[in-house]
């Protein structure tokens, strides 16, 4: 009797065993092991035990110190940490509300914001990691505590179909994520004290499906949640905040109720991917991201990323990425300076010293109008980001915009943001004058579209990229549409050359104006532009419609580009000027072409840059690179341009015939490019034929984008057009084989033209 009362005793307490959220025993066993065998996780834990330790000596505290107190007692068991939460919870619990004044002062009253979701998640955790601790009544009464003030005021704003008056979009997608799964995080913690507390944590997990499947809506102008991709549009900073949130309570459901079944968001599998393409990474210091919005250039993903493998969402590509950007104290994040960055820390996999991500170099997140392109995934690489999509909340009046990171440093750059008290964030950091878009008559987007919208927002479409070669074609007509009838971004990247063809028509004559934002240093020397930063170094030339006087001072030349410098404002610090350029052309028109070669500048052709050359002829532009023994000619076709109604662009530039907006060939130095033998590569963009003396070497009845690499060789096609397009090729030999998109596609060959036909989607 007395062996089955020991047994049953002992079973008892172990059945009430706390299942923690973040700081459970499984975690404080694995930072205890890290702490012995990795010298960073070692060195952040004797910093945040020594800050833990000197927090015991102060008189006031936050609701944030009980993540630095837990993580001290839960690995420590010293109950002076656990007294000092106990304080803490107790002051909380008797305020009135964790709401800031301003948001309470608004009607209806706004009792569940950011300060209550944040407040709300430092009490819980305090609490949880105290559970132990705290006597029954002492838990009974700080639940109640919780309850009243963090949960039950974000329930009746954001939740409860009795009293809610918020949705997913009410300010911004992120603000939904952060206040309603924090008091779903909050009700796991007080799930044993609170009869009703298990209820909401299953009504809160179930709006999470609604939540990432938002469609968005059109009479308030405001976009879905996601890209299919795993884009979130509001910007890095605010994708990063927004999905950590939920995941925290994901994380944390998992943990206190593991035989609970999750809801199923495919969108999980893609938004790891997300963060690792928009990031920049570096041999030398933090990881950089894409600064689109209000974002910072050094906030990452690592929160959603260290969550996601916590999660069970564990590939290679994460635990590279957790590595790269572990390093940090960002507030929101979940770096190893952090006490829940600690905790939450994976024991990751051993990867090779020279591994890459198994992603592509580029990525169109097309649903949001985003784009990157990077010429390898190794540190210090070159990225060039695009952004022409939404403008609203947190995104900026910034249709066709772009920044460039090379050799390791961000030159060409976003104007990033100001704090949202600053009236300069309105008037100057949301507008398209602080980004690295076209002006006209000093006009961009409305000024109002920032709050209000745009009803016809940008697009990116037909990414192409090659061994050698990459395109995107950014269309940001809607947005301007007040002023402009054209405007239409494409960039051809080819080896160390970056051509931006800018194609624009006003509704009536005026000055168009090309922005260049910038860091470090930039001065003019003849035709070149410089923006260097220590050893990153590019040369932006302007080649049409005009160029930068080739010496002489510019009053002498008045029909050249003209160069102003004006001054903006710098990134997060609002009290200092930064100056970027404006670059123009003296007279007024209706229609231009702005054509800008950004030449990358290396170790390796700093002594033989690209030779770069303009050449025209009758209704087409041009311009030829050579660099590395090859020559790729650059046409085009104005006819294209959308001139021409009920007729086709049909064209002959130097020979060549075609319809195509854009055409590049890419030929051997040297060799006589009016033979179609030297044609090495060509790339038709909107298209549908090409032709010389009288042989096709490509044709459709139907416009499409494509890329021919290794053209006569070993043909492979990377196609965009329309679906069942029959498509002939020129090929010397009988072939019957063709590479299309990485797919081998069987057509039929025709002697006497020489040309292999094949249907594009034949397998379909």
């Amino acid at each position: 009797m007395l062996f089955i009362v020991c047994y049953l005793t002992v079973a008892f307490a172990y059945s009430q065993k706390r299942n923690y959220l973040l700081y459970t025993e499984a975690n404080i066993e694995n930072l205890k092991s890290q702490i012995k065998i990795n010298s960073k996780i070692k060195s952040s834990w004797d910093d945040q035990f020594s800050k833990a330790k000197k927090l015991l000596k102060k008189t006031k505290y936050k609701a944030s110190d009980c993540q630095l107190l837990g993580l001290a007692y839960r690995m420590t068991g010293d109950e002076k940490y656990a007294e000092v939460i106990k304080k803490i919870l107790y002051n909380y619990i008797l305020k009135k509300s964790w709401e800031g004044q301003n948001l309470l002062n608004r009607t209806p009253s706004w009792k569940g914001g950011l300060g209550t979701s944040h407040t709300s998640f430092f009490i819980s955790i305090g609490f949880d990691c105290t559970y132990d601790y705290l006597t029954e009544n002492e838990r009974k009464e700080i639940a109640e505590g919780i309850a009243k003030v963090g949960i039950q005021p974000a329930l009746d704003d954001w939740l409860l179909p009795s009293t809610n008056f918020h949705t997913f979009d009410t300010m911004g997608h992120n603000w939904w994520s952060a206040c309603v799964y924090m008091a779903g995080f909050s009700a796991l913690a007080i799930r044993n004290e609170i009869p009703e507390a298990n209820q909401w944590v299953d009504d809160i997990a179930q709006t999470a499906k609604e939540f990432v499947n938002y469609s968005g809506s059109v009479l308030q102008n405001k976009p879905p949640t996601f890209d299919k991709d795993g884009g979130f549009y509001e910007s890095i900073n605010y994708a990063s905040y927004g999905l950590s949130q939920y995941l925290l309570f994901r994380y944390a459901l998992q943990e206190a109720l593991p035989n609970k079944k999750q809801v199923e968001l495919p969108i999980l599998h893609k938004i790891g991917d997300f963060f690792i393409q928009t990031s920049y990474y570096v041999k030398e210091g933090k990881t950089m991201s894409v600064n689109f919005g209000d974002s910072f250039v050094y906030k990452t993903g690592n929160a959603c990323l260290t969550l996601l493998w916590n999660l069970g969402y564990t590939k290679d590509e994460y635990a590279w990425y957790i590595k790269q950007t572990s390093i940090g104290d960002d507030k929101e994040g979940l770096q190893i300076k952090t006490p829940n960055g600690l905790i939450l820390h994976p024991k990751l996999p051993e990867l090779k010293h020279n591994y890459k991500p198994n992603l592509k170099t580029s990525h169109l997140f097309k649903d949001m109008g985003w784009a990157t392109l990077r010429n390898s995934w190794d540190k210090n690489a070159t990225m060039l980001a695009v952004k022409s999509g939404f403008t609203w909340n947190h995104t900026h009046a910034d249709a066709g915009s772009f920044i460039l990171f090379h050799n390791g440093k961000n030159l060409i750059i976003d104007s990033g943001n100001s704090s949202y008290g600053n009236p300069l964030y309105t008037q100057y950091y949301c507008q398209s004058e602080a980004h690295n878009v076209v002006l006209f008559n000093g006009e961009g987007q409305n000024k109002k579209d920032p709050y209000f919208g745009v009803v016809n927002s940008g697009s990116l479409h037909n990414l192409v990229e090659g061994e050698n070669f990459k395109y995107l074609l950014a269309n940001a007509t809607g947005p301007y549409s007040q002023i402009l009838a054209r405007n239409y971004r494409n960039f051809i990247w080819v080896g160390d050359v970056i051509l931006v063809i800018d194609d624009l028509l006003a509704h009536k004559p005026g000055n168009f104006e090309w922005l260049l934002h910038y860091n470090g240093e930039s001065k003019r020397k003849d035709l070149d532009l410089s923006i260097k930063e220590d050893d990153a170094e590019v040369i932006v030339r302007s080649l049409y419609p005009e160029t930068f006087p080739n010496g002489g001072l510019p009053h002498d030349f008045p029909e050249q580009m003209r160069l102003e410098e004006k001054m903006g404002y710098k990134d997060h610090h609002p009290e200092e000027k930064q100056p970027y350029w404006s670059i123009s052309l003296f007279k007024e028109t209706d229609r231009t072409k702005f054509i800008s070669a950004i030449i990358l500048k290396s170790q390796e052709n700093k002594e033989a840059l690209p030779v770069i050359e303009r050449f025209e002829g009758k209704n087409f532009l041009g311009v030829s690179i050579t660099q590395n023994g090859e020559t790729t000619e650059v046409y085009f076709n104005l006819l294209a341009d959308g001139r021409l109604k009920h007729r086709n662009s049909v064209i002959n530039m130097n020979g060549w015939e075609t319809d195509a907006y854009l055409t590049v060939l890419k030929f051997k130095e040297g060799s006589d490019k009016t033979k179609i033998g030297a044609v090495k590569e060509f790339f038709i963009g909107h298209g549908s034929y090409l032709r010389r003396n009288g042989q096709v070497l490509l044709h459709s009845l139907s416009k499409y984008t494509v890329l021919v690499e290794n053209f006569q060789t070993d043909s492979k096609l990377i196609y965009q057009g329309q679906k069942n397009a029959n498509v002939s090729i020129y090929s010397a030999e009988n072939l019957s084989l063709i590479k299309i998109n990485d797919t081998l596609k069987e057509g039929m060959y025709n002697s006497s033209e020489k040309l292999i036909k094949v249907n594009m989607y034949s397998d379909e």
